[in-house]
């Protein structure tokens, strides 16, 4: 594994370690620099070493450059960031669920290389594996690999259940991630069970957190609140602190991208996210979203106009911020209201809750089917 990451990035230069947090800014001649040395056998420079040595308490003084230093080339599309849904299977069948199917199919592994190979040259230094469930997928661990050692700094987002797994522990602890994101669905198995609907869920997420913890693996568990588990909330918050683990919130349940209202079913009152102002996401602009057959939208709920990579090649995506403008620019049923320019829901998802009929005060901040 090579120890630091060279990467352009929105417009600025990076130096980055996988699995660490912490960076460096660079000016571009710094990074043209290590760009003339990248495959040579050339010492890593002084500043590079210092660096390494204060954010990291890495010597990299007896290595080489092209066995220390992945140096990603610059790209004109400017993409620093992308989700890779690689497949929608999943071994839960959790009732909030945002697919509205959860099929068992994407891609042959050399048409997953060809895809990860144009994520890695569309500019994406930060990539999050995401499903369905992806440690499920036949070629994830080839796909995790590949994306690594092309110098991405990769989010797995799981349901944990296979995270225990002595394999799973030894791929994260060599190639280690930015981050694993482990969904929690509740402190106790009558919760978490009830809402994964799946008998034995509590007890393999958390032996997976205990592998991952004694492993070193960077945890962030995302807490996801419903009606099944609203009452545990501070148990599940004790949870995250038992691992160490940074922890988010999620009390919003939305429906199904595809606009049906299953889902609405698991929200616990009270628990609705009304505290942001929506200004606007680079949805589409510095962030794309991919499925399981290559096609890529704005994001994973905004996907209208899918972009076949595989067919059209980074050339696609030169369409991708009109087809994201576009879908921003849409009301929809929230068309004329007065208090749009404090609204906290994005356009897609805000479609996305009007076609499933969702009753007003379950989306819109302004509270009642009277708001104007």
């Amino acid at each position: 594994m090579r120890q630091l990451i060279a990467s352009p990035y929105n417009g600025t230069f990076l130096i980055a370690r996988p699995g660490s947090k912490g960076g460096m800014r660079i000016p571009r001649a710094l990074y043209e620099e290590l760009a003339s040395t990248a495959e040579s056998s050339s010492p890593l420079p002084p500043w590079l070493l210092d660096h390494a040595r204060a954010a990291w308490k890495v010597d990299l003084t007896a290595s080489v450059m092209r066995d220390a230093v992945v140096v990603r080339p610059e790209t004109g599309l400017g993409y620093g960031r992308a989700t890779y849904e690689i497949n929608k299977g999943c071994n839960f069948n959790c009732e909030h669920c945002y697919l509205a199917e959860r099929k068992f199919e994407g891609l042959p592994w050399p048409d997953k290389v060809r895809l990860l190979h144009l994520l890695r040259d569309a500019g994406v230094l930060w990539l999050q594996f995401t499903g369905g469930e992806p440690l499920i997928d036949r070629d994830f661990v080839g796909a995790y690999t590949l994306a690594h050692r092309s110098g991405m700094l990769i989010e797995i987002l799981t349901n944990g259940s296979r995270l225990h797994r002595p394999e799973m522990i030894g791929l994260l602890r060599d190639l280690p991630p930015h981050k694993v994101t482990v969904s929690l669905y509740g402190a106790t198995p009558d919760s978490f069970d009830a809402l994964t609907r799946k008998p034995g869920a509590f007890k393999l997420v958390e032996k997976g957190l205990v592998a991952a913890h004694a492993a070193g693996i960077a945890l962030e568990l995302a807490l996801i609140i419903t009606r099944h588990n609203a009452h545990e909330l501070d148990d599940m918050r004790a949870l995250a602190d038992r691992f160490g683990a940074v922890r988010t919130e999620y009390g919003s349940i939305s429906p199904t991208y595809t606009g049906t209202p299953e889902p609405l079913a698991a929200q616990a009152p009270g628990f609705l996210d009304k505290t942001s102002i929506f200004k606007g996401c680079p949805a589409g602009h510095t962030f794309f979203h991919v499925d399981p057959h290559g096609l890529a939208t704005m994001c994973k709920v905004g996907r209208e106009n899918p972009i076949d990579l595989l067919a059209e090649g980074l050339n696609g995506l030169l369409r991708l911020p009109g087809i994201a403008d576009a879908q921003m620019l849409r009301t929809g049923g929230c068309g004329g209201c007065q208090l749009s320019g404090t609204c906290r829901v994005c356009r897609p998802l805000a479609k996305a809750y009007q076609e499933a009929k969702a009753p007003l005060n379950t989306y819109c901040q302004h509270g009642s089917e009277e708001t104007p």
